[in-house]
């Protein structure tokens, strides 16, 4: 098709917009065509909520060993491209993705550079998930449905959670069916074809549009799909549907530069701008070439859905060839463009680590003391969110709470690469013991952030997924335990600053009383069980788990702080075991 023979053209010359007038919508055909829009936006619906339950889903499921395996792959650009599209084609998501990778960044866990080529992987994962999505798989929706009911009512944590997943990919492969099926009346409409196609004439427009609904959709994955539809079913050409799709590359990007990162820190957006930008000019240079490549568009494929999923690919892996060997000049321009704010503005980073310090071994422990501190303090958080989250039915306390264990992560991390890196030759025999008591506190501390924030928040989230509640009795019996818990985080701490052997006693001895309770907990949770408690036969499992957890966090607090000072005053006894005198 020549440019002058194109829909757009014609409406240029027409020099006005398409109209619907003398299309046939009128009468009873209008109120037909009005039922089939309103079941098309119903299954535009359903579509988007299955997409939800399939990222959430995969979240549940795989959620930490996602966020890990996306950490540990920061290695160089090559291997973070690749991760960041496995973990997209995961979460079916390239929006979830970069919010991940925010909160990351964020919590100094990620370098920009890495971070933006995880983003362009991200971008093709995303692409990925499309061709897979594309192809007449709806045979499958029903078994897709059914086995997902299944694990969700029958299986149990990680079980039930893959059923979610289930059942979102029943629903959108359900979702797509439908959509294509119904629109078919609507392009045997006298005129509405036509119509349609002369909206290419609107290319920046049709952008803005596609870029606007995407970011009101969270995923660019739905926004492509009803392009391929559209194009699929004759009611757009090749050329409005490639516009549909730069739109939503271009609106994928904006969800996580206005939700992610913190406000008070214009650092924390570096990631997802320059995500952002990257795209914009991705988008501006597609735009402006488009008049001369608009003929090979439609080669693209076998048909119009297919040639729009084929250059939704093609764009993106062009993109990333183009930004991934100057991914570290654009994090250069980046930092550049947003400055960090003040060091606390970022929770995750350390401020006191002081790399000259380390030539003085007793000042750069000192500094570690103080960072140590900090995690501490954030533990300490934890708790009090963990302690809203068990009897709230908000998620809000949850995620806001698995984001402390970032920081946890970030701190442990630097602190001990810190402590290590000071030159033995310098260190007293003093100065030893203190770092091992620094990297005991800091490695228990961060065991413990993991328990919360693995076990307990699972704990919560099983709970209001169950929409079960627990008995009085047993959350006046949790909210007991937690606040102690706070006590002894704070009395850890102390000990860990005055390394006071009578203090260090006393923190055992609260161990001990801990584990008293804990067992009297258990004792009358089984009690009320046989009493025929209703919210705490429904919450056993999860009770238990919990008592379960908030013990061993007990324990890590202690031997945080009590037991390095204990041990060297040999005070420890080398097993708990009674001696049998035979």
């Amino acid at each position: 098709m020549t440019s002058s023979e194109s829909p757009r053209c014609n409406a240029r010359v027409a020099g006005h917009a398409p109209s619907f007038a003398n299309t046939g919508w009128r009468g009873a055909g209008a109120i037909d065509i009005t039922l089939t829009i309103l079941e098309l936006a119903g299954f535009a619906a359903l579509l988007l909520w299955g997409v939800h339950m399939v990222q959430t889903g995969v979240q549940r499921t795989f959620g930490p060993k996602l966020r890990h395996f996306l950490a540990g792959a920061l290695r160089n650009r090559l291997s973070a491209f690749g991760a960041g599209a496995a973990v997209t084609v995961a979460l079916q998501s390239s929006t979830a993705t970069a919010l991940m990778l925010t909160a990351f960044a964020t919590g100094g866990l990620v370098d920009l550079a890495p971070g933006l080529a995880v983003m362009l992987g991200a971008n093709v994962g995303s692409s990925l998930v499309v061709q897979a999505l594309s192809f007449d798989v709806a045979m499958l929706a029903p078994i897709l449905v059914l086995a997902g009911v299944v694990l969700f009512r029958r299986g149990r944590d990680a079980a039930h959670d893959f059923g979610r997943v289930l059942i979102g990919l029943g629903l959108v492969l359900t979702a797509l069916h439908q959509f294509l099926a119904l629109l078919g009346p609507l392009v045997a409409q006298p005129g509405v074809s036509e119509a349609l196609r002369g909206l290419g004439a609107y290319m920046p427009a049709l952008v803005v549009a596609a870029a606007l609904l995407t970011w009101a959709a969270h995923s660019s994955v739905v926004t492509v799909l009803l392009a391929m539809s559209l194009a699929a079913k004759g009611m757009v050409d090749v050329d409005t549907g490639i516009a549909l799709v730069l739109g939503a590359n271009l609106g994928s990007a904006i969800n996580p530069l206005l939700e992610g990162g913190i406000a008070a820190d214009p650092a924390s957006r570096r990631l997802p701008l320059g995500n952002l930008l990257s795209r914009v000019a991705g988008v501006a240079v597609a735009a402006a070439a488009f008049g001369l490549a608009a003929p090979y568009a439609a080669r693209l494929g076998p048909d119009p859905g297919r040639a729009v999923a084929n250059f939704h690919t093609l764009f993106n892996l062009i993109l990333a060839a183009a930004f991934l060997p100057w991914v570290g000049r654009l994090a250069e321009l980046l930092r550049r463009l947003l400055p960090a704010a003040a060091a606390d503005a970022k929770p995750g980073a350390p401020i006191y680590l002081d790399p000259l310090a380390r030539e003085t071994p007793a000042v750069a422990l000192a500094l570690a003391t103080r960072e140590a501190l900090r995690m501490a303090d954030t533990v300490e958080g934890m708790l009090k969110g963990l302690r809203e989250a068990l009897a709230s039915d908000a998620r809000g306390p949850i995620s806001t709470t698995r984001q402390l264990d970032d920081v946890l992560d970030g701190l442990n991390s630097a602190i001990k690469a810190y402590v290590l890196s000071i030159p033995q030759d310098r260190e007293a025999v003093a100065d030893r013991e203190r770092q091992t008591e620094v990297l005991s506190f800091a490695t228990n501390l961060e065991h413990a952030g993991d328990l919360i924030a693995r076990d307990l928040l699972s704990v919560a989230e099983r709970r209001q997924m169950r929409g079960v509640s627990f008995s009085p009795e047993g959350q006046a019996e949790l909210v007991r335990l937690i606040d102690r818990l706070v006590g002894t985080v704070r009395l850890a701490s102390s000990l860990f600053l005055n390394r006071d052997p009578a203090t260090a006693r006393a923190l055992v001895a609260e161990k001990d009383a801990f584990r008293d309770i804990e067992t009297e907990a258990v004792a009358a949770h089984f009690e009320r069980l046989r009493m025929g408690n209703a919210n705490t036969v429904e919450t056993s499992s999860l009770h238990l788990d919990a008592l379960r957890d908030l013990k061993r966090i007990n324990s890590h607090l202690v031997e945080a702080s009590a037991y390095p000072i204990l041990r060297t005053g040999g005070e420890l006894l080398p097993s708990r075991l009674k001696r049998v005198v035979r």
